[in-house]
């Protein structure tokens, strides 16, 4: 993966998770974003599944529908299955967030990095795979 491609690194910091646990969280890191908005994720629904943030440096902003919300250090934002979003770093400089998932989401994530044709049909096909939709990047 190159520095031109629209997907975030791999997991920054640490991953909290057990075979049986419901959910995982994960310390990730974006070094910086600014104007325009260079997403972290692509629009996507997940249809079963919530997904939540948790700012530790820095800032995120999460698009929720139509809705863009702002969160500085110790902000957080959960989105609620069925509902379209994506997230981004608004700042020049680095954020850390911890992402809260299920293990279902931490999968598609992990088939999305492991991918090595990065056409929308082959993400489209992962997110499917994972219960969820692929919208585009905005």
């Amino acid at each position: 993966m190159n520095g031109d491609e629209p997907f975030a690194a791999a997991l920054a910091g640490g991953l909290i998770a057990s075979p049986d646990a419901a959910i995982v969280v994960a310390e990730w890191a974006d070094p910086g974003g600014g104007d325009p908005p260079r997403y972290i994720a692509p629009l996507h629904v997940h249809h079963e599944d919530d997904e939540a943030w948790y700012v530790l440096e820095g800032a995120l902003v999460v698009r929720s529908d139509d809705r863009d919300v702002h969160l500085p250090a110790g902000g957080a934002a959960i989105v609620p299955r069925g509902v379209a979003h994506t997230y981004w770093n608004p700042e020049p400089g680095p954020t850390r967030y911890l992402l809260v998932m299920t293990p279902r989401i931490r999968a598609l994530i992990d088939a999305l990095h492991a991918l090595d044709e990065r056409t929308a049909d082959a993400v489209a096909a992962v997110f499917s795979t994972h219960r969820s939709e692929y919208l585009g990047w905005p």
